[in-house]
């Protein structure tokens, strides 16, 4: 019997734990300000267009405040040889003593919200951004980051099932970690050459580029999976079909192209009983609100016509993770 297509949504839910050790609050916080207000709106388009979508949350941001942070933050820490990316250190004191007075570091609050809406996931970005292919860090700090997540979690009755890695660095080497903190499915890479998963250091502009010509030509194909495909390996890998790119003035004249790349690959997906797996990061739209939003309209909009016309389905990655479980029973 063939199976429907599944559109599934992901979103890298870091506030600025994800951008630190690149940006401040003077150059940045007004995205993340405007990001925090985007998860109110995205929760409730969704719920209006009938779409599920997988909240990977930094751990630290279940705290709602600082002591209770201090109390989750793991004895074992990354021994990153840039010690730039770890957020230990001398930069826990610089925070805020709750959400009031440092809405860019805790999130308690709109992870209860999150919560509200019971077809969406809570999921997990692990507990600090941990970037699982810098030198000097192990799978040890690893397994104890993941640890610190789910206990994180756990202090609000939320078992996590689900895993983005941050800046998308995929570790063969720590999925036995994940199995054996409960997780059942992780967001993979796209194929291509210019998707693989490399430290920081790694990345070139020519990458870039390519990934940013992506957007709007298709290079890399449609980059959508069959259940078979993900059903081969345990933890579950859904891999990222495509990165829903935020506005930019500079290259707003290309906005119907961005569009038609991801319609034509949803509609790929819908006819041919596949897997098309959209993310971003909710501080994407903390700009631009107008654009980036209709933007995501249109995508919903479009889905919705494929799910009358092709059954194409919402699910989350849990979800995901339990349909192929039971097409395997």
């Amino acid at each position: 019997m063939k199976t429907k297509g599944q559109f599934v949504i992901s979103l890298d839910f870091e506030l600025l734990w994800g951008v630190r050790d690149k940006k401040t609050i003077a150059s940045y916080g007004k995205n993340i300000l405007g990001g925090r207000d985007a998860v109110a709106k995205m929760l409730e388009m969704f719920d209006a267009y009938s779409v599920k979508g997988t909240f990977a949350t930094v751990g630290l941001l279940f705290a709602s405040n600082k002591n209770a942070l201090l109390e989750l933050v793991p004895t074992k820490q990354p021994s990153y040889a840039n010690q730039n990316l770890s957020p230990y250190n001398d930069y826990l004191s610089s925070l805020g003593t709750d959400v009031k007075k440092d809405p860019y570091h805790y999130a308690a609050d709109l992870i209860d919200l999150i919560e509200q809406y019971p077809e969406q996931e809570v999921a997990t970005h692990t507990f600090a951004h941990y970037y699982c292919l810098e030198e000097g860090q192990t799978v040890e700090e690893f397994e104890a980051d993941m640890e610190a997540a789910k206990q994180a979690a756990k202090r609000q009755n939320i078992e996590l099932k689900s895993l983005v890695f941050p800046r998308n660095q995929f570790n063969e080497e720590y999925l036995a970690v994940c199995a054996d903190k409960g997780i059942t499915s992780y967001r993979g890479n796209e194929k291509a050459w210019f998707y693989k998963a490399e430290k920081g250091a790694d990345e070139t502009k020519l990458k870039r580029a390519f990934r940013l010509l992506d957007t709007y030509i298709n290079i890399s194909g449609h980059n959508c999976s069959s259940l078979k495909e993900i059903a081969a390996k345990k933890p579950y890998n859904i891999p990222s079909s495509r990165f829903l790119r935020p506005f930019s003035t500079k290259l707003k004249i290309l906005e119907g192209l961005r569009l038609r790349r991801i319609k034509k690959s949803m509609t790929h997906a819908a006819k041919h009983g596949l897997v098309f797996h959209l993310w971003w990061h909710p501080h994407n739209f903390g700009n631009h609100q107008k654009e980036n939003f209709g933007m995501l309209q249109k995508i919903l909009e479009h889905y919705q016509e494929l799910h009358k016309t092709y059954s194409f389905g919402s699910a989350t990655m849990g979800e995901l993770a339990n349909i192929i479980n039971g097409l395997n029973d």
